[in-house]
């Protein structure tokens, strides 16, 4: 047979990431015996050996690699059906209430394009309820997977496009974000050395898949977050030409010379069949 149940997956992710049945039975809700027959069973059905099992703990095969690799993948797919199902049929699944689509956007850029996007989306005939969701600066990829979102913005260099379908909107250059009575403030440009290597204005970390990136520069959780320490002289950022649109009056926006272009792109699923998006897409493409 060559199915697997959702079921079987969510055993062999947990177990796989664990690497220890206990562990995985604990954040499974369940108990250890019925959690190993159960693996057990999956290698019978599979033919191949996912985990050697010694002494020492278990550990993942070649095969067992692949495997969790394609079930993290095949749960997030279906995680992500569920999630825009029940969008689609209405939030209490009975077609009630209108259509929403869920658009991923990066805190603090491209206001002017979201503002004119959402009007004019709105004026469409067909137009669905559109629920804007503010993300981290690499959230967006991972909310499109995962189906709490079913479109963003995202943008080039910083985010992946990889496997999804997107078209491109704008582009421009980028500008540091200082406060406003730093010596750098006073500068009409500079370049991405001279922000990335000023001792009393570290800059600013934002999470990359969870993970911030080392340095002495603060962990940013939020915009507002963010432009607090700005105005208190604590941190320094840089982020698209656009993001003047919520500076503070604490704030001074100076162009970087040689930081790359960044380009904003309209992205969503590959395999989406959503009307709504489509008319989102070819209204987003017309400005």
């Amino acid at each position: 047979m060559d199915t697997l149940e959702t079921r079987e997956l969510r055993y062999f992710v947990a177990v796989a990431e664990e690497l220890h049945f206990g562990r995985a039975a604990v954040r499974l809700g369940m108990a250890q015996p019925p959690l190993s027959r159960a693996i057990q069973q999956l290698e019978r059905r599979l033919g191949v050996r996912l985990l050697e099992r010694d002494r020492r703990g278990v550990t993942l095969t070649g095969a067992g690699e692949m495997l969790l690799h394609e079930g993290r993948a095949a749960l997030e797919a279906a995680t992500a059906a569920v999630r825009r199902t029940r969008r689609a049929g209405g939030a209490d699944g009975t077609g009630a209430s209108r259509n929403r689509l869920v658009l991923a956007v990066k805190a603090g850029s491209s206001h002017e394009l979201l503002h004119k996007l959402l009007d004019a989306y709105a004026a469409a005939p067909d137009a669905a309820e559109v629920e804007v969701v503010p993300s981290g600066t690499c959230e967006q990829g991972e909310m499109l997977r995962d189906g709490r979102a079913d479109v963003a913005l995202m943008h080039a260099p910083f985010n992946s496009l990889v496997g999804f379908d997107s078209e491109e909107l704008m582009t421009e250059g980028q500008i540091a974000i200082l406060p406003s009575g730093h010596p750098l403030a006073a500068r009409g440009s500079l370049t991405v050395a001279e922000v990335t290597d000023v001792p009393d204005l570290p800059l600013a970390r934002w999470a990359r898949d969870g993970v911030y990136p080392p340095g002495p520069g603060p962990e940013i959780r939020d915009q507002t977050q963010l432009a607090q320490l700005i105005a208190l002289g604590r941190t320094v950022a840089v982020f698209p030409e656009s993001a003047r649109a919520w500076l503070w009056a604490e704030h001074t926006a100076v162009p970087l010379t040689d930081a790359p272009p960044v380009v904003t792109h309209i992205a969503w699923p590959a395999h989406s069949r959503s009307l709504a998006l489509a008319s989102l897409v070819r209204t987003a493409t017309r400005l």
